[in-house]
């Protein structure tokens, strides 16, 4: 398989709380960000310069979620698990015969490279079938490690 392609692998387990949205429309991802926004703050993950963490989640959910919408088929749902072991983003659709594809050879100015950024800011991803939906995850981290550039 190449290093490109989206792994088709099973969701990990995840314990912990869990939040689910319904998404009919790209329309409703502000909202949708917002909530989750909030929801991060009252378990401990406040907006914080110093600490990525949080915003990179929610950029996370949204590249996912705006790529079923965009080329899924309904319903689309968005599903967090606030685990021990960081957060799982789970985003299903119908169009379980249609594999995640990363953009490949693509001027980034054109677009179509969230998949690569998701992937980027992800402990491990993948994708899987489950009855009539396909489900695209990402565990993300529940902190991250700043390394200071390295100076020759």
């Amino acid at each position: 398989m190449s290093r490109l392609a989206w792994p088709l692998r099973p969701l990990p387990d995840g314990r912990g709380e869990m939040w689910r949205w319904d998404l009919r429309s790209l329309a409703e991802l502000p909202a949708v960000r917002a909530a989750l926004r909030a929801r991060l703050d009252e378990v401990g993950f406040p907006r914080d310069p110093d600490d990525p963490v949080a915003d990179q989640m929610i950029l996370a959910f949204d590249e996912l979620a705006s790529n079923a919408l965009r080329h899924g088929d309904r319903p689309v749902v968005g599903t967090v698990i606030a685990g021990s072991g960081g957060w799982i983003l789970d985003i299903s659709d119908r169009a379980r015969d249609t594999m995640p594809s990363p953009a490949v050879g693509r001027d980034p100015s054109r677009g179509g490279m969230g998949l690569h950024l998701v992937a980027r800011l992800s402990v491990a991803h993948g994708w899987y079938v489950d009855g009539l939906s396909k489900h695209v995850w990402a565990c993300l981290p529940t902190t991250v490690e700043y390394q200071e550039p390295v100076h020759s």
